[in-house]
């Protein structure tokens, strides 16, 4: 008899997702889906309820977290499928779960400058090594040329700037010259961290191990090594890299036109440090809350949930989803929308910079027009400034732009450092990030602001109630040819991802 694997039941399944012809049992008589209606569902207590549970599931294991493929990250799956089946859910939702593997790394590192010990952290899919009373050698510019590391770096610990080309290529030019490893230093207060991406070297030359420092250790070393002092260097990193399985959740509504879909979505993993709440549980309830609400309603076009995994890693599970998917299936999304940290204690209230007004960087067609949806709702329903963040593809819609797919979306910033100008609109403290505990252990419920987690995730509601009724207000549709041309030229490499959507700088 004729079977199939659990790979091709699950590609299947998303075809017939994305195909718009099988044939659905669609949910008795509904009212149509109205804003206010869908809104007002959406309660202060229902959210709270979410990230308690998150967190709960977090700490109920040895790790304390939701990294993927951890035993907490696979009770959050758990949950969510559960919860989108739950009462109605079943007949309304078609959910799945899509597997894929990714490459899981945890590290550690011990820094020591001229025997004084340093705080440093480590680079995700960093080489292990230790290093005893290596000499610093200062690299030129930002260390993005080859040209930029002097042949002295050679056997010795390269000393280079964060900003303007991927950490990837900086510490492969740095094993192109031989260097024995690489200490960055932030070009903004507080920490530098990221990863090389989970693909292997990039083709400037081989990885070798590299930490990150603080912008002030980092200008004091500088000077140090310019005033002609010798710097030596203790260094120890030391990690695990490892294969592991994990899976998006994809809920998509039963009704609905299935060549025109509006697609949302949030990561559902943490970082190893903490549970997550703010990012991303902050996303993933307010979807979950607003899908268990929209059960009540009837939709014209489809909507299409989906909670990524391994976003933290390098935007590997939205990366994987829009892989899969064909030039057809592509085309059935009308717009996606990304959440990504939507309750961050010292927030603002920021849409994605679709039309490229303030960072130069417009989306492909439809993401203007999506910006300007946002900014309406905050003007005339929520009565709340709004502010432009970047657009610039390194959180989960980064994989639709370059599909060419139109893309938007609300957060409230990471480890950015809050403007005085942002204080006097949003309140909180200028100076001081707009989430302390960005991929940290506090990052748990008592560091949500839950007044901008309910006013963000009315605001979604706002958008899936608009766009499943219609896209009249997106525009017509761009050619392929054209959104194809406008996503080679835009494309971002997902290593460098950002939660939270401050800071545009790599």
């Amino acid at each position: 008899m004729f079977k199939l694997t659990l790979v091709q039941l699950t590609t299947l399944a998303l075809v017939l997702l994305a195909t718009g012809h099988q044939a659905v049992a669609r949910p008795g008589k509904l009212r149509p889906v109205e804003s206010k209606r869908l809104r007002n569902d959406i309660k202060r207590k229902d959210l709270l309820s979410g990230a308690r549970k998150l967190q709960s599931l977090a700490y109920a294991t040895s790790e304390r977290n939701r990294v993927f493929g951890s035993p907490g990250h696979k009770a959050t799956v758990a949950y969510i499928q559960e919860e989108l089946r739950r009462g109605g859910g079943a007949d309304y939702f078609d959910v799945f779960l899509q597997p894929f593997t990714a490459t899981y790394a945890e590290h550690s590192s011990e820094l020591a400058i001229d025997d004084q010990p340093t705080k440093s952290v480590t680079f995700t899919y960093s080489p292990n090594g230790e290093f005893d009373g290596v000499e610093l050698v200062n690299v030129a510019n930002v260390g993005c040329e080859q040209a930029d590391f002097p042949a002295g770096v050679e056997g010795k610990i390269a000393l280079v700037k964060r900003g303007t080309c991927p950490f990837a290529t900086k510490v492969g030019r740095a094993g192109t010259a031989k260097a024995a490893a690489v200490i960055i230093y932030n070009n903004a207060a507080g920490d530098v961290a990221g990863t090389l991406g989970s693909k292997g070297p990039v083709e400037e030359g081989p990885f070798v191990p590299v930490a990150g420092v603080t912008q002030d250790v980092g200008n004091a070393l500088v000077a140090r090594l310019a005033a002609g002092e010798k710097v030596l260097i203790d260094m120890k990193l030391d990690g695990v890299v490892e294969d592991r399985e994990t899976h998006n959740v994809i809920a998509e509504t039963k009704a609905g036109n299935k060549d025109q879909v509006i697609m949302v979505g949030a990561h559902s993993d943490s970082v190893v440090a903490g549970p997550g709440i703010n990012d991303n549980g902050s996303g993933s309830i307010a979807l979950l809350t607003i899908a268990k609400q929209l059960t009540k309603y009837s939709v014209n076009n489809a909507v299409r949930f989906a909670w990524w995994s391994a976003e933290e890693y390098g935007l590997l599970g939205a990366e994987h989803y829009v892989e899969q998917l064909s030039q057809a299936q592509k085309d059935q999304i009308r717009i996606y929308l990304n959440f990504d940290m939507i309750a961050s204690p010292n927030y603002v209230l920021s849409v994605h910079d679709g039309d490229g007004s303030t960072f130069n960087e417009p989306g492909p067609a439809g993401s203007a027009q999506a910006e300007a949806m946002f900014f309406d709702y905050f003007k005339n329903e929520a009565k709340k400034p709004l502010i432009e963040g970047p657009f610039d593809g390194r959180s989960d819609y980064g994989p639709f732009l370059d599909a060419g797919i139109a893309a938007g979306g609300l957060d409230t910033g990471a480890e950015g450092l809050k403007t005085e100008e942002e204080a006097k609109l949003f309140g909180g403290t200028a100076g001081v990030a707009y989430d302390p505990n960005y991929h940290q252990a506090g990052d748990t419920v008592d560091n949500l602001a839950m007044e901008a987690f309910e006013v963000n995730a009315k605001a979604i509601a706002h958008a899936v109630a608009t766009y499943s009724t219609s896209f009249d207000s997106l525009g017509p549709r761009s050619t392929n040819a054209k959104r194809n041309v406008a996503a080679a030229a835009k494309k971002v490499d997902h290593s460098t991802h950002r939660c939270g959507g401050d800071l545009a700088l790599i």
